[in-house]
């Protein structure tokens, strides 16, 4: 059967739309026999990797950004239902395009496709929070907050709608009282934000959990808590280096599983795509080395 490439249009402010002819000039030129389908609505990249699984294309492809790439992993995973996944490509379409800089993928189109078919690929963990998947991050607290707000923008492109929808997220002062439960350890009080990593780097220049190792079947959480907007802004720059975790406020631990109760609800963020809107209980685990990933 041939990969099935599943296309967001939508993916940064429908900039891929454009890209499409160069998507497949790159497929073609790489030799891969395909079939592309568009996503038409949101979460229909899920339906339609479940749906091309059970059909038998094998390898399966997702053109986009981050979001894009977490809904077809999920549609990969609802299909597969404890078996294997299928190898996993990337052709990078997204604004940040964080999985392929964490996995040091190639950035342009026809080194992707060069890639996807030179066949080779590498494991990596995916996290799982309640019944999504993920590949790179997930998040509670403030961190879902700021999407919330990248995504309500519009005006605004690049790196620099994630900055400012940080400094907006950050004027509310948002604040939740939670319960952590880990491996190794447990926490109940407040708190800002839990960023939990199965890579670095979010939201393009973000080193939200910068311990973080996609194969080394552990997932990598930081949670805080600031009191003050003050506070919360002399952190902002922080995150970018990742030297925020050395704040005495900040904590960042690797665990296999982390229970989360949160007394007044969160929305939560998966891969950069809003999950749920408003939640209180929010189980992570690690799922080792459960992803083939073409790479060179």
């Amino acid at each position: 059967m041939p990969a099935k490439v599943i296309l967001n249009p939508y993916a940064a402010r429908w900039d891929a739309q454009k890209r499409l002819p160069e998507v497949e000039t790159a497929l073609k030129q790489a030799g891969i026999e395909y079939e592309l389908v568009l996503t038409e609505h949101p979460g229909h990249g899920i339906e339609l990797a479940e749906k091309a699984v059970k059909d038998g294309f094998n390898p399966i492809i997702s053109a986009g950004g981050d979001g894009s790439n977490g809904d077809v992993l999920n549609g990969m995973q609802r299909a597969a239902r404890g078996n294997a996944l299928l190898p996993f490509g990337v052709l990078p379409l997204g604004t940040a395009n964080d999985l392929v800089v964490n996995l040091g993928l190639p950035k342009e189109l026809p080194e992707a496709a060069n890639c996807i078919a030179a066949g080779k690929t590498r494991p990596i963990d995916l996290g799982k929070v309640n019944d999504w998947v993920f590949a790179n991050n997930s998040a509670v607290g403030l961190e879902p907050v700021v999407t919330i707000y990248n995504i309500r923008m519009v005006r605004l492109k690049g790196i620099l709608r994630y900055i400012v929808a940080a400094l907006r997220a950050i004027n509310q002062k948002p604040t939740w009282n939670m319960s952590l439960e880990w491996d190794d350890g447990s926490y109940e009080g407040p708190v800002s934000l839990v960023s939990v990593g199965n890579c670095p780097l979010t939201g393009g220049v973000f080193r939200m959990a910068p311990a973080a190792d996609p194969a080394d079947g552990l997932l990598t959480f930081v949670y805080g808590y600031a009191p003050t907007r003050r506070r919360m802004l002399g952190l902002l720059p922080k995150t970018m280096t990742g030297e925020y975790v050395k704040d005495p406020a900040m904590h960042q631990h690797h665990t296999r599983r982390l229970v989360i109760h949160s007394d007044t609800p969160t929305p939560l963020q998966v891969d950069g795509e809003i999950r749920v809107e408003a939640g209180t209980e929010f189980v992570y685990e690690c799922q080792p080395a459960s992803l083939e990933i073409f790479s060179p």
